[in-house]
């Protein structure tokens, strides 16, 4: 008598096989969907980046220095507001700022959007005593690529354009 042996099955069915990869697929895909979302987001963000994280500080440092000032006029360069001539009210790239001292002298300082050859930023400036100005003391941002003071109504205003064309408009007075 002849015993049967049992048949061991290696492997797997076409039909296992074909799930396998049918999942396999599915979860692939589902990954790659994530993935883009997450790129997506990402590219959000970074556009709206200097909404979220530049704009505030550079509201922030500029209302304390104007809320701080005496007296402020608006120019369309840096050497008129040196020399005091040529003051206007709107689209002003630059404006000097007056600051009176204990003593009773006054100081004075300049906020300037322009470009010194490394790229349009705002600046900011010192004036000494002499009236010869030099460097700047430092860049307050270099994100915008427009900065706008200007006065309706009494009250001044800076319009800033961010890198993707986003506008954000401060108004303020002086704490006086």
């Amino acid at each position: 008598m002849k015993s049967r042996s049992r048949l061991i099955r290696r492997g797997f069915t076409l039909v296992e096989l074909t799930l396998a990869t049918f999942i396999g697929m599915a979860v692939a895909v589902m990954t790659l969907a994530i993935v883009n979302q997450q790129f997506a987001f990402l590219r959000i963000y970074g556009v709206q980046s200097f909404l979220s994280e530049e704009a505030p500080i550079i509201s922030g440092y500029v209302a304390k220095l104007i809320g701080q000032s005496s007296r402020y006029r608006l120019h369309n360069n840096v050497s008129d507001a040196l020399a005091g001539t040529n003051m206007v009210m709107t689209n002003a790239p630059v404006i000097l700022l007056n600051f009176q001292q204990p003593d009773g002298t006054m100081k004075a300082s300049i906020l300037a959007f322009q470009n010194l050859g490394t790229g349009s930023a705002l600046y900011y400036y010192i004036v000494p005593a002499s009236g010869t100005l030099g460097a700047p003391q430092w860049a307050v941002t270099r994100k915008p690529t427009s900065v706008l003071f200007s006065i309706e109504t009494g009250i001044l205003r800076m319009r800033l354009t961010g890198p993707a064309g986003e506008q954000i408009t401060y108004s303020g007075n002086m704490q006086r």
